[in-house]
């Protein structure tokens, strides 16, 4: 009777402590980016992006419920599509690649809203400096018909204020806006 109690009792113990899977997702940087928008002069809206990043989601659930971001990007690839003002924002007067070549963003919680609508909430670390910021996102689920793995698709927006990095101090707001749009969509493949 002990003996049955005990095989009992450990089947329990080895169903209830059977530790979680987690399900690992990695940016396919072919159907991916990540930009800005930024205002100039107060009249026209001109646009950025960084061509070299990296980024993983880590998740038990299906819904990424708990999901944690991780993603990084190389400050000294930003592109504008105008050589000159990319590198007078790699310079000292702006990002200053040379001391702070990249930038990172870590998620400390991210919430369903509704449907298929998160709140993003994380660390973005950018020109030495760390500061929570909140991100919408909107992700889309479905499978690779060449491989049939599952793949999620996120629309990821929200602003932040140069200023408060301490980029482009220099610059007047009213040449410069001190707010950023950021705009990403990223294609993540499960591993």
């Amino acid at each position: 009777m002990k003996k049955a109690l005990f095989i009992a009792v450990s089947m329990v113990a080895l169903v209830a402590f059977k530790p979680i899977e987690q399900t690992k997702w990695s940016v396919d940087k072919a159907h991916a980016k990540v930009g800005f928008m930024v205002t100039h002069m107060m009249v026209s809206d001109v646009e950025g992006w960084f061509k070299t990043f990296d980024g993983t989601v880590t998740t038990t659930k299906e819904d990424f419920t708990d999901a944690q971001v991780e993603f990084t990007a190389d400050v000294k690839s930003i592109n504008t599509e105008m050589e000159m003002r990319d590198n007078d924002l790699r310079s000292a007067n702006y990002f200053d690649v040379e001391k702070y070549p990249t930038l990172t963003f870590k998620s400390k919680s991210f919430k369903k809203i509704k449907d298929n609508a998160y709140k993003v909430i994380g660390d973005l670390t950018m020109h030495g400096v760390t500061k929570s910021i909140v991100l919408d996102a909107v992700c889309r689920m479905g499978e690779n018909p060449m491989n049939k793995k599952a793949i999620a698709g996120f629309k990821i927006s929200g602003t932040l204020k140069r200023s408060d990095f301490g980029i482009g101090e220099k610059a007047p707001n009213a040449i410069v806006s001190d707010e950023i749009v950021l705009v990403a969509n990223a294609e993540l493949n499960k591993n």
